[in-house]
């Protein structure tokens, strides 16, 4: 079956509509190693794209891979010693209205594995139960639940009460 088939865009057209959530996701999910994630992710998602059935909800379909991304990142890591002495490192970033409090983003980075990757994929990613359960391959409550843990954690870390 053909992209004209189906439907689909140019790839191009999918990297402009969708490269600033891929970059979000792959830099909350993995930190300084965001870049390679969302880099790793385009290309997993070029190599797939012709072979897609469905134009139906491409974000979603982004997002799910740059989460795996993500988690093959994580799962890959070694612990690193850090190095002693450092040289400063000068990167433009984006402007700090665009990135939360960092006070929640560490507590964040403290959760479960699978506790950050759901909430990380419900808030940053934008999707919903059925998006995370599919990128976390769980079902829909399963990812109800770890949403709902992460949140009741974080709401005790940072002393924020329901009234």
């Amino acid at each position: 079956m053909t992209r004209e088939k189906v439907g689909l865009p140019p790839f191009q057209a999918l990297i402009d509509a969708h490269w600033l959530d891929v970059a979000r996701l792959a830099r909350a999910m993995a930190g300084q190693d965001g870049d390679d994630v969302a880099q790793r992710a385009w290309e997993k998602a070029y190599a797939a794209y012709p072979g897609l059935t469905s134009a139906k909800n491409l974000r979603s379909w982004l997002l799910t891979i740059t989460a795996r991304c993500a988690t093959d990142v994580h799962r890959a890591r070694k612990p690193q010693r850090p190095l002693d002495e450092a040289p400063p490192v000068a990167v433009d970033g984006p402007e700090a209205a665009v990135w939360p409090d960092p006070d929640l983003w560490r507590a964040v980075n403290e959760l479960p594995e699978r506790q950050r990757f759901a909430i990380t994929l419900k808030y940053v990613g934008d999707l919903d139960h059925h998006g995370v359960a599919a990128a976390l391959d769980t079902t829909p409550a399963a990812s109800r639940r770890l949403v709902s843990d992460a949140l009741a954690t974080l709401r005790t870390k940072l002393g924020v009460h329901d009234d």
